[in-house]
């Protein structure tokens, strides 16, 4: 790389993150207290990927998922998932016209740039497939047609706990399909106190201004995969991959697709701190909300929440 390329690079590493901190900072006007949650989650569209966010009822899932959509100026849908819904009522239908003599297709609340799938383990397993294609290949394809979906596309689903009552608990290969998966938690007290005596969230919601265009986040996303990983790095994250496949405390070990949200992630944590390399303590602040979801415990660890297995990862497999 040229002098006058890496001066640009760096230059556009500044712009972008400036606009993803005045992004994060608006968002937190909303979500009180979990700075840390939001930043992750604006990884995890920056990687182009999907978000899961479970927690319990009241906490803020939604919230955080429209402040999101607001502060990234992009088109939003929400579906609220339950039992009786059907994958039509999310993709979308064809109904006949009687003056035209077609069929004419209506488009569902998919065909959007940002979908809030809510309290998606609540719906039968047949509408939770209905996201598959979309979340995979951006495209739907519905009575043997195909459709692109807007760009950008996101996908921010919300469910409770499985131990509730009502829910269908995601399958491996669902799960898989979102890149980041996070729990917000009860705010601490002075979050909460603040919550209490402030305005009303959705006041702030439904006037807050965007702080980037939909341009300008498919632009931050193309230069994501630019950051530069060493081989090094290589190094440390095939470690935590090989660890995970022959420990005998894991059911089964983290895919290779597992390892590439791995590195997406940690490129754009860097970026997001306008840094264009990827250093290991990027790739630790992320380890957690990408891998807790596509691991279960076994033998001594079984049991184990998705935050001690990925600690005991870290702290099995030093840094090169």
């Amino acid at each position: 790389m040229s002098v006058a390329e890496k001066a640009l690079l760096e230059t556009r590493l500044d712009e972008t993150s400036a606009a993803v901190e005045s992004a994060i900072a608006r968002v937190s006007e909303v979500v009180v207290g979990k700075e840390h949650v939001i930043r992750l989650a604006m990884a995890c569209l920056l990687a182009r990927g999907h978000l899961l966010i479970e927690d319990l009822p009241g906490v803020g899932k939604t919230t955080l998922s429209q402040a999101l959509g607001a502060a990234l100026g992009l088109e939003a849908g929400r579906v609220q998932f339950t039992s009786d819904l059907l994958p039509a009522d999310v993709l979308g239908v064809s109904v006949f016209d009687r003056n035209s003599g077609e069929f004419q297709f209506h488009a569902g609340p998919i065909f959007t740039q940002l979908l809030l799938a809510d309290e998606v383990n609540r719906a039968t397993p047949k509408t939770q497939s209905a996201l598959l294609e979309a979340m995979e290949e951006r495209q739907v394809t519905i009575e043997g047609t195909t459709r692109a979906l807007p760009k950008p596309f996101f996908v921010i689903a919300t469910q409770n706990p499985a131990r509730q009552v009502g829910t269908f608990p995601l399958p491996e290969s669902q799960l898989d399909r979102f890149l980041i998966r996070v729990e917000i938690g009860y705010p601490d007290a002075q979050s909460e106190r603040d919550l209490l005596k402030g305005v009303d969230r959705r006041q702030i919601l439904a006037s807050l201004e965007p702080a980037m265009t939909p341009k300008m986040l498919l632009g931050a996303q193309v230069a994501v995969p630019s950051v530069h990983v060493s081989d090094a790095l290589l190094d440390y994250l095939q470690g935590l991959l090989a660890y995970t496949r022959e420990s005998p405390d894991f059911e089964t070990g983290l895919s290779p697709r597992a390892g590439i949200a791995l590195v997406r992630a940690a490129q754009s944590w860097a970026l997001m701190h306008a840094r264009g390399h990827v250093l290991p303590e990027d790739l630790q602040r992320v380890f957690a909300a990408v891998v807790g979801h596509r691991l279960a415990g076994a033998g001594e660890a079984q049991g184990a929440g998705p935050q001690d297995l990925a600690n005991h990862l870290l702290h099995a497999v030093p840094i090169p």
